[in-house]
């Protein structure tokens, strides 16, 4: 089959075609009068996916952000967002959707309210446009300014609900972190006076750079050694009172119980008194220090060598205890600076649960829509004529295929048979004559007049 006999078969069967053409437009033209117009309102609004939270300071990732966006979309179509729109219109109160309701027989799971939304859920749509943070929520719907009027209720939904879910998540979540913070303040609480304890049953004062007292006279007493041209004197170093770390970690820890316990707590009560006592020991440790530094030097005693080694050799024996209290130190550290970071934590997320930044904003409100989105007339008509074509061309086809027919010469013209001849219906036409032909017909009869 060539082109040609294509062309043939489809001006035979031209008829064919024409029917189911217009059986097709008549069809599309039916669908149009019977299906109820339908119609879209879309409302937007711009999510800030790529702007800091005002609270915590955090931004979403890139990699993130389309399943982002994606749980939100399905947020909207939930039934929580459709729930709030039911109830922003009061739908539970009508008696027109309460008989359509039971009219239905939605089953005994199926609640009012819940339908009403499922209802809602149908005609809603989301997408996000493409290369950009704009959201775009759809209604559909047959009255234009109903449609308007559910996107809308759409978006205010989501955006409520967006800022509910937040502020309950940051709330538990500060709930959590308000617990840690207390456990980690009376663990730091019992690490504090454990280090205290420590500290005054060894006699071991700390200093804030780790080192205890004897290391710091010794070091005092070595950099006298390295200087031989300055008269051998007594080191300068600072009156302090053994007592005095503990008096300062006993501070520590009563302004840490303080925050968690009440003023006349039993346990707070005894840190106080315990404090009253270090600070009588050490007002009396620093009046005698003070006594024997104003005395005058003995020209006897030890020399500054023997001196140095009996230090050196103290501050050996207490190397094993030193190092213990340094980790008790750290031990508190580390729980203090725990403490201050589960506190801060806190407050950000309480500061959270009270925000009402939701990361989106409005874009203006839904318009009426003018035309309907359902049925698109001209896109209806159009595809109908396609399908009767098709279906005509299709049908001709097959039923050439079904009964062949020889419609011209060339339907003959098969490879390797021979075409013997070629029969006409039309009469034999005869050649014309020549011009010397008619030239000898018209002789006699000029001959003729001549004579006459």
């Amino acid at each position: 089959m060539n082109i040609s006999h294509f062309f043939r078969i489809l001006w035979v069967r031209r008829n064919l075609i024409l029917v189911t053409t217009l059986s097709a437009i008549a069809a599309a033209l039916l669908i149009i009068k019977l299906v109820p117009a339908r119609y879209t309102a879309t409302s937007r609004l711009m999510l800030d996916i790529v702007k800091p939270d005002p609270v915590t300071g955090q931004a979403l990732s890139s990699q993130f952000a389309r399943a982002f966006v994606a749980t939100q979309i399905e947020l909207i179509k939930d039934y929580r967002v459709a729930g709030r729109v039911v109830d922003g219109f009061n739908w539970t109160s009508s008696p027109a959707l309460a008989a359509s309701y039971r009219a239905s027989n939605p089953g005994p799971d199926m609640s009012f309210r819940r339908w009403l939304a499922e209802r809602v859920v149908d005609g809603t749509d989301a997408q996000l446009i493409t290369g950009s943070n704009i959201l775009e929520i759809s209604y559909t719907s047959d009255q234009p300014e109903t449609a308007a009027k559910i996107a809308d209720a759409l978006r205010d939904a989501y955006e409520a609900e967006t800022r509910l879910l937040k502020q309950r998540a940051a709330v538990r979540s500060a709930e959590w972190f308000e617990g840690q913070t207390r456990k980690l303040r009376a663990d730091l609480v019992q690490a504090e006076e454990a280090k205290a304890k420590f500290e005054r049953e060894n006699n071991i004062v700390l200093e804030d750079d780790m080192r205890d007292a004897e290391s710091v006279r010794l070091a005092a007493m070595a950099g006298m050694q390295d200087s031989p041209a300055m008269p051998m004197m007594a080191p300068a170093v600072p009156i302090i009172s053994p007592s005095q770390a503990q008096l300062q970690q006993m501070d520590v820890a009563i302004e840490t119980a303080m925050r968690t316990l009440g003023p006349n707590h039993p346990r707070l009560v005894a840190l106080r008194q315990q404090r009253a006592a270090i600070a009588s020991s050490v007002t009396q440790e620093l009046a005698a220090a003070r006594a024997a530094a104003r005395a005058p030097a003995m020209p006897s005693g030890p020399s500054a060598g023997a001196r140095f080694a009996q230090q050196q050799a103290k501050v050996l024996q207490q190397r094993g205890k030193v190092a213990e209290a340094r980790q008790l130190a750290v031990n508190a550290n580390v729980l203090r600076e725990q403490v201050a970071a589960a506190a801060k934590r806190t407050v950000e997320l309480q500061q959270e649960g009270e925000s009402t930044e939701t990361g989106m904003s409005f874009l203006g409100n839904a318009v009426a829509p003018k035309s309907p989105s359902f049925p698109k007339i001209p896109l209806i008509l159009l595809g109908s004529i396609a399908l009767g074509l098709g279906l005509g061309i299709a049908l001709s086809i097959l039923i050439e295929l079904l009964a062949r027919k020889v419609r011209g010469p060339a339907d003959l013209n098969l490879p390797g048979i021979p075409m013997l001849g070629m029969a006409s219906l039309q009469p034999f036409a005869q050649p014309r004559p020549t011009l010397t032909q008619r030239a000898v017909k018209l002789l006699p009869f000029r001959k003729e007049q001549a004579a006459a």
